[in-house]
């Protein structure tokens, strides 16, 4: 009997808690949530991660880290110094390295008014001491983690706004230091990392392109512009979104605004293998961004959903389409 992939676990955010969905490999249809944590008296969360134990809870705020037990004990927090009163414009990202020991946070000191630049914090899991502390060159917004899936390295995407992206890897190494790495480039954006860890997607800033570059050296393995889609750059452009939906099979979203203003986009399926177009996924999205490739030929949309091509196995809930 081959043994079910390893249970998901995301977090939605609504009416003030933090909302988590266990993924079973066997569910499809709309989700329930398997837990509802309540944060600390006042705090307003921007971006959380849970253990797939649900015995700890990390989330952030425009001003600090907070980590909960699955009861909703803090078991320590961490506060971002001097405070900052700018509501706008900063949004701290956190994420568990895969063994769950390492607490890797983003802060977006620059635009939180803290300095000239941002940082990257490693905190021990259980004790919150910070294991490395990285000073970054970058003045961003926000940020997404990646972890990697079978070395524990993490992956971090650095939003700037109009000027561009900025791509960062980093390593705990045996003696409890870490190492990072800063990507050669300003103009690419980090979405996914492949299920099997051989590779990893990035989507041009300008959205003229997809690159699929090899891990960890991030040498491109090939690059297909938006010609390649059947489009006309300049009435189209790929959207940073998508992702692998398996180790050989990629998405992406092509989208583009008509002269009356609606909205336009599809998705399309890439082999990785060859570097070939393949046809169009029916992704059942309202939106470019609701669709969340799983790795295992399933993926989520708004609600959560999720979903998969082809019939699916019996589950509680069928959404139509699906």
């Amino acid at each position: 009997m081959t043994p079910a992939r390893p249970s998901k676990v995301i977090t939605r955010h609504d009416g003030g808690r933090i909302h988590v969905y266990v993924i079973d490999p066997r569910v499809f249809g709309a989700l329930e949530s398997t837990a509802v944590f309540r944060p600390l008296d006042g705090d307003e969360v921007v971006a959380s991660v849970v253990r797939p134990d649900l015995e700890r809870m990390v989330y952030t705020t425009s001003n600090g880290v907070v980590c909960l037990t699955g009861s909703g004990d803090r078991v320590w927090a961490s506060a971002f110094e001097p405070y900052s009163d700018r509501a706008f414009g900063h949004r701290p990202g956190c994420a568990l390295s895969l063994d769950g020991r390492t607490v890797w946070v983003y802060r977006p000191d620059a635009m939180a008014g803290r300095g000239d630049g941002d940082q990257w914090v490693v905190y021990d899991a259980d004790s919150g001491t910070v294991v490395a502390r990285r000073e970054l060159e970058t003045v961003g917004h926000g940020a997404v983690h990646h972890v990697h899936p079978t070395d524990g390295s993490v992956y971090l995407d650095v939003g700037e706004g109009q000027d561009g992206s900025v791509i960062l890897r980093g390593t705990v190494r045996g003696d409890g230091g870490a190492e990072f790495v800063t990507y050669p480039w300003r103009d690419r954006c980090l979405i996914d990392l492949a299920p099997d860890g051989g590779q990893f997607m990035t989507v041009d800033h300008g959205q003229a392109d997809v690159a699929f570059h090899r891990h960890p050296s991030g040498d491109v393995l090939f690059t297909l512009p938006v010609e390649a889609f059947g489009c006309d750059p300049e009435e189209a452009g790929l959207e940073w979104s998508g992702g692998y939906l398996t180790s050989d099979t990629a998405v992406v979203t092509l989208g583009r605004e008509t002269e009356d203003g609606e909205e336009w986009f599809r998705s399309r399926l890439i082999d990785v293998r060859t570097g070939a177009v393949g046809g169009e996924l029916a992704a059942g999205a309202v939106h470019p961004y609701d669709l969340l490739p799983l790795g295992d030929g399933s993926w989520l949309t708004d609600g959560p959903v999720r979903r998969r091509r082809g019939p699916s196995p019996a589950s509680p809930v069928q959404p139509a389409g699906v």
